[in-house]
């Protein structure tokens, strides 16, 4: 590939460090811009229109992924060509890949997910770390899930580490952000959907749920914090709170896990009831 404008090699470019920036959450915010590293985001970005707003790349990643750069190229995004120096101190993670994309804010209306009646729905209540909220959005992609809510007292939606474990994740269903969670509840249930509080201590058992056919329906997973789960008064508003079983010696499951064991059974008894869905809901 041959270079079309020429390779930023200054940490101190004006592009370069307005990117930079982006690391920051008061400059995400502000700028309403967040970055994706790696080929796997940026080419899930780019497969977005209108969310790709630049890229840069070193040459040999340019060279290495032309498909991703030429399709990024191709949505309208700015491609730089960047030195490795210059892609290391725009990254946030120990071993760059080579491609750092400048996104837009991509997060939907709440009112918007209720609109659209969704079946299955993750709620992330007061999930603090960026890490393990990037992964629950991946399982609940994985699950297909048709949409997931960040509260107000959950981490932000595009920290860097929660962009990162989202592995591409983010761009594929609708995502709310901020809603304070009696507001997430209450839309949820007006919109037919059964909310359920995933918690260890809950009074009612995920096996027994499945076993009695209950899960079937239109349904939000409410998790909560990673070290103490959700507090009494969120577990207050759910329709019923679930524990997933521990048949073993385990003390417990982390939070991720634990999503994904909720969201799967979800999604095998949605399955179940009214027949498998294909990729565009019908």
């Amino acid at each position: 590939m041959s270079p079309v404008t020429p390779e930023l090699i200054s940490p101190r470019s004006p592009r370069v460090s307005a990117a930079r920036r982006l690391e920051k959450r008061n400059f995400r915010g502000k700028e309403r811009l967040f970055l994706a590293e790696g080929p796997q985001a940026v080419r899930e970005a780019g497969a977005v229109p209108g969310t790709l707003a630049e890229l840069f790349a070193t040459v040999e990643a340019a060279e290495r992924y032309a498909d991703i750069v030429g399709d990024a190229r191709d949505a309208g995004a700015r491609v730089h060509l960047a030195s490795e120096q210059v892609i290391a101190d725009i990254s946030t993670t120990v071993t760059p890949q080579g491609l750092v994309g400048v996104c837009r804010f991509i997060d939907t209306p709440f009112e918007e997910i209720l609109k659209a009646r969704p079946r299955l729905v993750a709620v992330l209540a007061h999930v603090r770390d960026p890490g393990n909220a990037g992964t629950v959005l991946r399982c609940a992609d994985a699950a297909g899930a048709e949409a997931v809510v960040l509260t107000d007292a959950s981490v932000d939606l595009y920290n860097p580490k929660a962009v990162r474990a989202s592995v591409g994740s983010l761009f594929h269903l609708p995502v709310a952000v901020g809603v304070p969670v009696e507001q997430a509840v209450a839309g949820l249930k007006g919109a037919g959907v059964r909310v359920l509080a995933a918690d260890g201590a809950g009074a009612h058992d995920l096996d027994e749920e499945l076993d009695h056919g209950t899960m079937g329906g239109p349904t939000a997973w409410v998790f909560g914090n990673e070290a103490w789960g959700l507090p009494e008064e969120t577990r207050a508003l759910a329709d019923a709170v679930v524990r997933v079983p521990i048949h073993g010696r385990a003390e417990s499951l982390n939070l991720a896990s634990a999503a994904a064991v909720c969201l799967y059974a979800s999604a095998r008894a949605q399955r179940a009831t009214g027949g498998c869905r294909t990729v565009n809901g019908s």
